[in-house]
């Protein structure tokens, strides 16, 4: 039995050692092994800190602790999906499966578009709208950067 954590739970233990004012957390489990510390338990990260708010043009943006994809639109009814985290991009589930997604599919709404590595773990994208695959701008197995345009959908309106 393997023991399987995504980006997002490991975003819960760190808001929950924030919220319990904890500076230090261990788990090992099967040959997996977490540790989450901080150095300086009074200080947490905000979300009403300093910066400054984002303009309506990047209303859509999330933050970069967040695992979802950022949308973005243009005029010509294309969502941008791009990259919610620094890590490695796959179009497949392994390498000896068919790519999620094609250019030409139709794709659904919370379907699996790809796999972004980060840290050890599998996330998948996931499209948020229904529409045409037109474009993927990251070849399989190549890093990607947090922002990083990843695809091109256009949306049936």
């Amino acid at each position: 039995m393997s023991v399987n954590i995504n980006y997002k739970e490991i975003i819960k233990l760190i808001d929950l050692l924030e919220e319990r004012n904890l500076s230090h957390f261990e788990l090992e489990v099967e040959g997996f092994k977490i540790k989450i510390s901080r150095s300086q338990p009074q200080a947490s990260l905000s979300k009403a800190s300093s910066v400054p708010p984002l303009s309506p043009e990047h209303e859509e943006k999330q933050n970069p602790l967040s695992s979802e994809p950022i949308f973005q639109e243009s005029k010509d009814n294309l969502r941008y999906i791009t990259s919610p985290m620094v890590g490695t991009f796959y179009r497949a589930p392994d390498p000896a499966s068919h790519p999620f997604v094609d250019i030409g599919d139709t794709v659904r709404k919370d379907q699996t578009l790809c796999i972004i590595e980060a840290m050890k773990l599998m996330n998948e994208i996931e499209s948020d709208i229904d529409g045409v695959l037109k474009e993927i701008y990251v070849e399989n197995g190549r890093p990607v950067e947090y922002g990083q345009k990843l695809f091109a959908i256009q949306f049936f309106s």
